[in-house]
Parts: structure tokens; sequence; C-alpha cells
């Protein structure tokens, strides 16, 4: 059964309408739960560690894509439900190319940024080595991610919330399908040192002390 905004909403159709938006946000949310299971299982404590305390982080810079989608999906749907379809158009690609900027800008800010934050969060050593690969693999997707999160609302302003989920559903299967090959091989390969340092981060920045004179 197709809803429109502009219907009157009872109870009934309010969750069968706000229902594939819930499952998106549930979807979303689990993405890092399936890299810790994958990465504890595969990896090792020190690896899962590191996620843990760098995927904030990640979480947090991706926060503008949320944040495009949800006011930008408003300003569209309210554009819109006055009849302006040329200005809700002009408005959304705006927001588009503004979400996408951003997500560059951000991901070359968090893939200089991520040795320091993973210091100031105290991590050292092996984990501070791990934190930097996981947060700067990380960082290469953050503008599509900060995408499909935006798109997430857009879908639903569009009346095309079961598209949205649809979006969802395939690339969190992706994910799991990837996670595996992807964590093992990356960072156990980085564990035991079959994965230069030097693709991720310096010796200076995953290993403070490199070139100090211990004597």
């Amino acid at each position: 059964m197709k809803i429109q905004l502009s219907e009157h909403f009872t109870f009934k159709k309010l969750l069968l309408f706000v229902y594939p938006s819930v499952i998106m946000m549930i979807f979303t949310s689990i993405y890092v739960v399936i890299d810790g299971l994958f990465v504890s299982n595969y990896v090792g404590k020190t690896a899962f560690a590191a996620i843990n305390l760098i995927s904030p982080f990640i979480m947090a810079l991706s926060a503008l894509g949320f944040m495009m989608g949800t006011g930008g999906s408003a300003i569209v749907a309210k554009t819109l439900g006055e009849g302006k379809k040329q200005k809700a158009s002009e408005y959304f690609s705006m927001l588009v190319y503004i979400t996408a900027l951003g997500g560059v800008l951000l991901s070359i800010a968090g893939i200089a940024l991520t040795p320091a934050v993973a210091r100031l969060l105290g991590a050292d050593g092996d984990l501070l080595r791990n934190c930097t690969i996981y947060g700067r693999l990380g960082f290469i997707t953050l503008a599509p991610f900060m995408l499909q999160n935006a798109f997430q609302s857009f879908f639903v302003a569009a009346e095309k919330p079961k598209l949205g989920l649809a979006v969802i559903v395939i690339a969190g299967v992706t994910n799991i399908g990837h996670c595996r090959s992807r964590h093992r091989h990356l960072l156990w390969r980085a564990d035991r040192r079959l994965l230069p340092d030097t693709l991720f981060c310096t010796p200076q920045e995953c290993h403070p002390a490199f070139g100090q004179n211990t004597f």
C-alpha cells in the first residue's frame, strides 16, 4: 500500500510508513557490531579494542550525513508541499553536493588526525597501529557512507521508504559478506608485519618512539 505524505495519517498508516526507517536505523547501527564480531573472532583482542576505541571518532565525523539528511529532507518535503518542485530539486542538489564535498574534506581531516586522536584516547604500540589502520580504512569510504545516511531521509521525503530499506539491507548484507575477508586479510597481515605500516601511517605516527635514542 503506497502512502503519501499529504494523506491523513492514522496510527496504522503511520506504523506502515515509518517501519522501513526504523529497520534502516537498526541496520546502520549494527555495521560496527558486525566489524567487531568478525575482528574479535578472526584477528584478536587488540584489533577488537582498536575498533571500539576509534569508531566513535569515525561516527562523529560522519554525523554530517545524518544532519544533512534529517534537516535537508524536512526542507525538501516542506518545499514540495508548497508546490515548488523546482525549488525543492535545487535544495536537494545543494544538500547532496554539500554532503559529498564535506565527506571528502572530513575524510582527509580524519585520515590526518587518526593517529593523534588514538594517542589522545590512550592508544600506544600495537593498539595505536591498529587504530590508525582501521580508522584510515574507514575514512577512505566516509563520503559514500555519509551520502548513504543522507539518502535514508531523502527516500522518506520522496515517499519511498521501502526503497531506502532495500538499499540499507543490501549494503548491510554486503558489509557482512566482505567483512570476513577484508578484516581477516588486512589486519592479519598488518599484525604480522606482512602489510607495511607505511601504507596507513608513518613510523612516527604508529610508533612515536621510532628514531629516539633509548640509551
